[in-house]
């Protein structure tokens, strides 16, 4: 089941991004940021209890007409499950609802969203205004995640 996220999910989407941040597949987030950007997730839950997070994908809003999908993981016993597909599926769902014309994407992950029909940019294509975080990554200014971007229906 996919519901939005709830504050009682916060720790377990914390540990999840932090399992695969230290491994150096994706950027985790510090907790405090999770707390503040909380409705921009979707949780994928156990279908036997509600409470358990099997993965987890965010929505983030960057202009009128962009957003970002981000912080997709999916817990390690679960891969290969479609998962990440229903997530990201369901997030082109909710951008669609918000009349958003392009979502982009920093990824270690390339294949999985060509799949989907993202197409491989290069950053210094995306707005300014999404460098914002990038300032606060501890990877910065040497990023080596690949930028890609889907135009939506």
């Amino acid at each position: 089941m996919i519901r939005k996220a709830t504050i009682e999910d916060v720790k377990s989407i914390h540990a999840l991004l932090k399992y695969y941040g230290d491994r150096e597949e994706l950027l985790s987030r510090p907790l405090s940021k999770l707390y503040d950007h909380i409705r921009d997730f979707s949780v994928y839950t156990s279908p036997d209890d509600d409470k358990t997070i099997i993965g987890c994908c965010a929505l983030q809003f960057c202009w009128e007409d962009l957003a970002e999908i981000r912080s997709l993981a999916i817990i390690k016993e679960a891969k290969g499950k479609s998962i990440g597909r229903q997530l990201v599926e369901k997030i082109f769902e909710e951008a669609k609802q918000f009349k958003i014309k392009s979502l982009f994407t920093l990824t270690y992950k390339p294949v999985f969203f060509e799949k989907f029909g993202f197409i491989k940019i290069d950053k210094a294509d995306l707005p300014i205004k999404i460098w914002s975080d990038c300032i606060q990554c501890v990877k910065f200014p040497d990023c080596d995640e690949t930028a890609m971007i889907k135009y939506l229906d």
